[in-house]
C-alpha cells in the first residue's frame, strides 16, 4: 500500500493563494478614488453587458476583478443581503462595512475549504457618506481578509504599480473630471513603463455622487457624458500646466526684479 503524499498546511495554503493571484492578475484592472462629491469607478472593459461595478444598495457599489461568473455570483449575493436586511430592519442598516463582512466570511470560507478551490476574484466595496469624511472603501482580496482603503485604490491587472502612481498624484477635494483623468492615466500605464490611450468605449465608469437628490446614489457615465468629462478633464490639465508655467515666468522676473 502506498504511502499518502503529504503536503503541509502552510504549503497548501500558500498554493491555493498563489492560484488565486495569477487569476486575479490576468484581469484588467478597476481603479476607485475619492472626490469632492463621492466615489468614481473606473475599469478598463469594452463590454457593455458584463460589468465589472454594480450597485449593491442606495448608497453602496461594488467592483470587481477575476472570473466574472465567480464574482456575479457574489453581487447577487450580497443585493440579496442587502434588499433583506434593509427590509427587515431599516435602509440605514445596510452598510458597507456589514456588506463586506458578508463577503469576507465568504471568501474566506472557501478560501480555507479543501473541498474546492479558491475564488479568483478581489472586490471593493464603497459607500458614499454625507461628506468626504463619511465615505467608506473596502477592499477585499481573495483569502476573504478585509483592508479598509481612504482616497484611492486599484484592483487587478498590475495593481501594484497603479496603486503606487495613485498614491504619488491623488489629492483630497479633486473635482470628478481631475479624478477621472487620473484614473485614466494610471489604467493606461503599461508595467514596461509606456502608455496607451483609453477612450470612451474602452471604460467602464460609474460614480457614487452624494449631491443626487434621490436615496440612489450610483450612476453610470455613458456616451457623450463620459467623453465630455474625459475632455474637461484633459482641459483642466492643461490649463494648470499653462498656469503653472506662468507663475513659474513671474517668479522669475520677481527675482530677476
Amino acid at each position: 500500500m502506498s504511502t499518502p503524499f503529504y503536503v503541509s498546511p502552510q504549503q497548501a495554503m500558500a498554493d491555493r493563494a498563489e492560484y488565486a493571484r495569477k487569476g486575479i492578475a490576468r484581469g484588467r484592472s478597476v481603479v476607485v478614488l475619492q472626490y469632492n462629491d463621492g466615489v468614481v469607478f473606473v475599469a478598463e472593459n469594452p463590454s457593455r453587458a458584463l460589468h465589472k461595478v454594480s450597485e449593491i444598495y442606495d448608497r453602496i457599489a461594488f467592483a470587481a476583478v477575476g472570473k466574472y461568473n465567480e464574482f456575479e455570483n457574489l453581487r447577487i449575493g450580497g443585493v440579496r443581503y442587502a434588499d433583506l436586511r434593509g427590509y427587515t430592519y431599516d435602509r440605514d442598516d445596510v452598510t458597507a462595512r456589514g456588506l463586506a463582512n458578508v463577503y469576507a466570511q465568504t471568501l474566506g470560507g472557501i478560501f480555507s475549504s479543501a473541498a474546492e478551490k479558491p475564488y479568483e476574484v478581489e472586490l471593493i466595496v464603497a459607500e458614499v457618506g454625507a461628506g468626504p469624511e463619511d465615505d467608506q472603501i473596502y477592499r477585499l482580496p481573495h483569502d476573504g481578509s478585509i483592508v479598509d482603503e481612504h482616497g484611492s485604490v486599484a484592483i487587478g491587472g498590475n495593481a501594484d504599480q497603479i496603486s503606487s502612481y495613485l498614491d504619488q498624484r491623488h489629492r483630497d477635494g479633486m473635482t470628478l473630471a481631475e479624478a477621472l483623468k487620473l484614473a485614466v492615466e494610471s489604467l493606461a500605464r503599461d508595467t514596461n513603463g509606456s502608455e496607451r490611450t483609453l477612450t470612451a468605449e474602452q471604460l467602464e465608469v460609474a460614480v457614487l455622487d452624494r449631491r443626487r437628490p434621490q436615496q440612489r446614489k450610483f450612476k453610470r457615465l455613458l456616451g457623450r457624458q463620459l467623453s465630455r468629462l474625459l475632455e474637461e478633464g484633459s482641459g483642466s490639465g492643461s490649463e494648470a500646466g499653462s498656469a503653472g508655467s506662468s507663475e513659474g515666468a513671474g517668479s522669475s522676473e520677481s527675482a530677476e526684479d
